[in-house]
């Protein structure tokens, strides 16, 4: 079983394969694109051990690699040169080809890095992990963190093509499967009821089954182009898919961007508490915020604030952290919230003492 999805965006428009085998067909696939029989691949440590010598037989090209160390860490200023001036040692051309092999730190950090390249060359995302796939890898958001909040440097520079190979997921850790369900399931949740119900009948079953697996991503994938050939550059729509991610970067810079919670599970959480604030706001019905909880229980998945292990600041101070959030507009904080399940919308009229409360709550 394997898909195609279009991002349909003029002279940039992109395919997204979605399917198994696709690194043995990488030489197929990303051949087309070559001026030259070589890529440079940006890539860390533990996938590399994994998936780099299968890419570079499915290339078939001269296909050099950075190898850089795994963790959000990394996605930071001094990797993206240490990127760029490895691109330029390898004497990279506007012409060439940048290939992103790994989750979304690599995706991220390789996309801003070929963004800055020479003034812009291609990239394509191979994404290694479930969040990648359905989310980072898709759409042309790159960037790195600073020491104020995530992503707050970057640039919107698509990929030339994004190979979501299925069967490299067979290799990830219980948890980073799980932490990238966290993105899966925030796409039935911000606009496709029907497909959180199919996530509610086939989510445990993801993991074992290959062809739900391609399902699941190819669903995700086919949203994500929808709402980005509609908003590019995060004017309106786009801004959906940022369901969570209010709360979510508020936790994930409380507790350091650490194991302590990775990026989905943050999402999974941040999910939880948006649809707990709509409730308290009449937004949507009581229910709904009890559905999303026991969903992620039964995926096995972090859903308050008190499963996320150590101490979190208090609710005032997460509230400040949000404020440093992309999504201010004119000193306002932006949240994505729900008049039901697949029904979300962007609102700044959200009292402060309602968010305090819900965060209070846990």
């Amino acid at each position: 079983m394997s898909a195609v999805v279009n991002v349909p965006l003029g002279e940039r428009a992109y395919d997204v394969h979605v399917g198994r085998g696709l690194l043995a067909q990488a030489g197929d696939l990303v051949g087309p694109l070559l001026a030259r029989p070589r890529v440079f691949v940006v890539t860390e440590s533990r996938v590399a051990a994994l998936h780099l010598a299968s890419l570079r037989t499915g290339l078939g090209v001269e296909a050099p690699a950075l190898e850089l160390p795994p963790g959000e860490g990394t996605k930071d200023w001094v990797n993206v040169i240490r990127v760029v001036e490895w691109l330029l040692d390898q004497r990279a051309e506007r012409g060439d080809v940048v290939v992103a092999l790994g989750g979304g730190v690599i995706g991220d950090l390789a996309g801003f890095a070929a963004a800055i390249l020479r003034r812009g060359v291609r990239f394509v995302q191979v994404p290694t992990s479930l969040l990648a796939q359905v989310d980072s890898s898709v759409g042309g958001k790159t960037g790195i963190n600073t020491r104020h909040g995530k992503n707050l440097v970057g640039a919107f520079h698509q990929p030339s093509l994004v190979l979501a190979d299925v069967d490299v997921l067979d290799t990830m850790p219980p948890r980073d499967f799980l932490s990238g369900y966290g993105e899966v399931v925030k796409y039935g949740l911000l606009g496709d009821a029907a497909f959180f119900g199919w996530l509610e009948a086939n989510g445990p079953a993801l993991r074992g089954d290959a062809d739900l697996r391609v399902e699941a991503v190819r669903h995700s994938v086919q949203m994500k182009a929808d709402i980005v050939a509609r908003d590019e550059t995060e004017q309106g729509d786009r801004a959906l898919l940022n369901l969570g991610h209010t709360f979510c970067h508020a936790l994930e810079a409380a507790t350091g961007y650490s194991d302590r919670l990775l990026h989905g599970e943050g999402v999974a959480v941040g999910c939880a508490l948006a649809f707990a604030l709509s409730a308290r706001l009449g937004l949507c019905a009581q229910e709904d915020p009890s559905r999303v909880r026991a969903h992620l229980q039964a995926m096995g998945m972090v859903r308050n604030l008190a499963e996320i292990p150590g101490d979190l600041p208090s609710a005032e101070a997460l509230l400040d952290l949000m404020g440093q959030d992309k999504k201010v507009l004119a000193g306002r904080l932006r949240f994505v919230l729900a008049r039901g399940i697949g029904a979300a919308f962007v609102t700044d009229a959200v009292p402060a003492e309602d968010v305090l409360a819900i965060l209070r709550a846990g």
